[in-house]
C-alpha cells in the first residue's frame, strides 16, 4: 500500500484471507449505514403519514386530502411535523389548482367560438373570482405562518376561516354565472370539474383549519381557566384593529369626516362621476380615503376593486344621493355583474346614500349592491331593487339603520353578514311571483357564513300592502345546501306567511340548512305554524343566540369601532 497525495489501495499483494476480511468489513459497515438510514427514513415516513392521516380524518373528502398531499410531499420545502404544516401544504396545492383553472378560463375566452354576451361576461366574472381566490389563499398562508402568536387565537381562527370560506364561495359564483340559459350549460360543463376540484380542496383546508383552531382554543381555555388571558379575552377595551393608524382613528372618531375628494354631477367637485373618483383613489392605502358624493342622481355602475382598500362613500343623505343603474339578467348580464355598485376592496364603508337598481320585477335578477369587501359596513343607506337587491357575496359585513327593499331573494349571498336596526320591506313582485326576504348560500357546514337579521323591522312596502294577500312573502329559502339565516329580536309584520319559510326545490337542503328565530315580536313572528323541517329551530337559549351577535358572528369587537358607525355587539 502506498500513499502519494491520494489514498490508493492495492489488492495485488493482499493475501486471500486478509482480502476477504477487508471486503467483509466494508460490507458490514455499508449494511450498518443502510440499516440506520433505513430506520430513520422509516420513522420519518411513518410519522409524516400518521400526521397526514390524522389531519385528513377531519375533512369531508379524506381520500382526496391524503392522496394530493402525499403526491406533493417531495415538492414541499418544509418537514411535515404537525397539522399546521399539512394545512400549509394543502393551501399551496390548492393555489396551483386555482392557477390551472385561471388558464383554462382564459383559454375558453380566446378559443371558444359563438359565446353569448352573458357567457363572455360570466367567464370574466370567473377570472375575477379566481383572482380573488388566489389572493385569499396567499393571505391564508401568510396568516398561517404567523399562527398562533401574531394575534389572539380567536382572531387568527376567524380570519383564516373567513378567507377560505370566501374562496369556496368564489368557485360557486363562477359556476352560477352559467345557470341562466340552456346554452350556458356547455360552458359550465367545461369548467365544472376544475372548479369543483378546487372547492373540495378548499373544503378540506377549511375543515383542518377549524379542527386545529378549535382544539388550540379549547386547550388554552383549560390551561387558563378562571384567569385573564390576553389571547382569549373578547371584551378588551382595545377595540381598534391593528391595521388602523392613529390618525385614522381620530378621523373616524370625530363628528365630522373630512373628504379627500368631492364628486358632484354639476361639476362643482373634483369629479363628475363616482367611478372616476374611485379610479383615481390610491391603491392599498393604510389611510381611510373619503369620497364625498354631493346630492344628485348618478346613473352609473361603480366597482371598488380589491386593490382599493379603506375607501369610504359619504353621501348628502340617502334621499338626496342616489347611485342608480338597471343591469339585469333578462337583458344579458349575470347576477354577479348586474350590480349597480360592487364593493370588493377591504374595509369599505358607506353612509347616507342610496344604491338602486331600477330594472323592475320583470327583468329577474338585478342587483343594487354587491359586497365582497371584508370588514365592510353601511350606515343609513338604502338598497332599492326587486329580485336580488342586496348581494352579500362574501367576507364579513355589517349594516346598521339601513333600508332594504325587494321581491324575490332580495337579501342573498354567502357572506358573514349582520343587519342591525334596519328596515326590511318586501315590495310588490311580478305576476305569479312569491317574495323571499333571504336566500342564503352556504355550501359547506364549516363556512363561518350566514345572514343574521338583528333588532330589525320586517314589513311590507307601500306598493305591496294593499295586495299582500295575493303575493305570499316568506323569511327565506335555501339557495344552497347548508343555507343559514337567523332572525333575532326583530319585529315581523303580518306580511310574512305563518309557515315562515319556503323550500327551494322539493326537499333540497331542508335537513342540512339552519334557520333560527329568537325573541321576535309582531303578528308575523308567531312560530306555532312554522315549517317542521329538521333544519328549522326556535331558539330559546340566550347563550345559543349570542353566537349570532356582531360580537361573535363577525368578530365585531375587533373592528366595528373603527367604522365610526353605531352598533350593538351583543343581544
Amino acid at each position: 500500500m502506498s500513499y502519494s497525495g491520494n489514498l490508493t489501495i492495492s489488492f495485488s499483494n493482499c493475501k486471500p484471507k486478509l482480502f476477504l476480511s477487508f471486503i467483509s468489513s466494508l460490507l458490514l459497515i455499508s449494511t450498518f449505514i443502510e440499516v440506520v438510514v433505513g430506520v430513520n427514513y422509516s420513522d420519518d415516513y411513518q410519522s409524516t403519514h400518521a400526521i397526514l392521516k390524522s389531519s385528513c380524518s377531519t375533512t369531508f373528502h379524506q381520500e382526496l386530502c391524503y392522496s394530493t398531499i402525499v403526491n406533493n410531499l417531495p415538492n414541499f420545502s418544509k418537514k411535515v411535523t404537525n397539522q399546521k404544516d399539512v394545512i400549509e401544504l394543502s393551501l399551496n396545492i390548492t393555489t396551483k389548482a386555482v392557477q390551472r383553472n385561471y388558464y383554462a378560463v382564459n383559454k375558453l375566452i380566446k378559443t371558444r367560438k359563438g359565446l353569448t354576451q352573458r357567457e363572455e361576461i360570466a367567464l370574466h366574472d370567473c377570472l375575477e373570482t379566481i383572482d380573488e381566490t388566489l389572493d385569499e389563499l396567499h393571505e391564508a398562508v401568510e396568516d398561517l405562518e404567523k399562527y398562533p402568536n401574531e394575534k389572539s387565537l380567536r382572531q387568527h381562527a376567524d380570519d383564516l376561516k373567513t378567507l377560505i370560506s370566501a374562496a369556496i364561495t368564489n368557485q360557486e359564483t363562477c359556476l352560477d354565472g352559467f345557470s341562466h340559459d340552456e346554452a350556458d350549460k356547455k360552458v359550465r360543463k367545461a369548467l365544472l370539474k376544475g372548479q369543483k376540484h378546487v372547492e373540495k380542496l378548499c373544503s378540506n383546508a377549511l375543515a383542518m383549519i377549524k379542527n386545529m383552531t378549535d382544539t388550540d382554543i379549547q386547550n388554552e381555555m383549560k390551561l387558563t381557566a378562571g384567569k385573564f388571558n390576553r389571547k382569549l379575552n373578547e371584551d378588551s377595551s382595545e377595540t381598534w384593529p391593528e391595521w388602523l393608524s392613529g390618525g385614522d382613528r381620530k378621523l373616524l372618531q370625530s363628528s365630522t369626516v373630512k373628504a379627500d375628494v368631492v364628486v358632484a354631477a354639476d361639476g362643482s367637485g373634483n369629479y363628475k362621476t363616482v367611478a372616476e373618483a374611485v379610479g383615481r383613489a390610491p391603491e392599498k392605502s393604510n389611510k381611510r380615503y373619503v369620497i364625498k358624493i354631493k346630492a344628485g342622481v348618478y346613473r352609473e355602475n361603480v366597482e371598488v376593486p380589491k386593490k382599493k382598500k379603506k375607501i369610504m362613500f359619504m353621501g348628502d343623505g340617502r334621499e338626496n344621493t342616489i347611485i342608480t343603474g338597471n343591469r339585469n339578467v333578462k337583458d344579458g348580464s349575470t347576477t354577479f355583474h348586474s350590480a349597480t355598485v360592487a364593493a370588493v376592496g377591504e374595509g369599505f364603508l358607506a353612509r347616507d346614500l342610496t344604491f338602486e337598481n331600477t330594472a323592475g320585477p320583470e327583468k329577474h335578477q338585478a342587483v343594487a349592491l354587491r359586497v365582497g369587501a371584508d370588514l365592510s359596513a353601511f350606515y343609513r343607506c338604502d338598497m332599492l331593487g326587486y329580485q336580488d337587491t342586496l348581494y352579500v357575496h362574501s367576507n364579513r359585513q355589517f349594516f346598521v339603520q339601513c333600508f332594504i327593499s325587494g321581491t324575490v331573494d332580495f337579501i342573498f349571498g354567502n357572506a358573514a353578514a349582520v343587519l342591525q336596526d334596519c328596515d326590511i320591506h318586501a315590495r310588490r313582485p311580478g305576476p305569479g311571483q312569491k317574495n323571499m326576504v333571504t336566500a342564503q348560500g352556504r355550501t359547506d357546514p364549516n363556512q363561518n357564513t350566514g345572514i343574521v337579521i338583528h333588532k330589525c323591522r320586517i314589513g311590507a312596502a307601500s306598493d305591496l300592502k294593499p295586495v299582500q294577500k295575493n303575493f305570499p312573502t316568506y323569511l327565506g329559502r335555501p339557495w344552497k345546501e347548508y343555507s343559514r339565516t337567523v332572525i333575532m329580536q326583530s319585529s315581523i309584520a303580518d306580511v310574512i306567511s305563518p309557515v315562515g319559510w319556503h323550500e327551494w326545490n322539493g326537499n333540497f337542503a331542508l335537513s342540512t340548512l339552519f334557520y333560527g328565530e329568537y325573541q321576535n315580536t309582531g303578528v308575523g313572528a308567531r312560530t306555532t305554524e312554522r315549517v317542521k323541517w329538521k333544519g328549522f329551530k326556535v331558539i330559546t337559549s340566550a347563550t345559543e343566540a349570542q353566537a349570532y351577535t356582531p360580537n361573535k358572528f363577525i368578530a365585531g369587537n375587533s373592528w366595528l369601532s373603527s367604522t365610526g358607525f353605531p352598533f350593538a355587539l351583543d343581544l
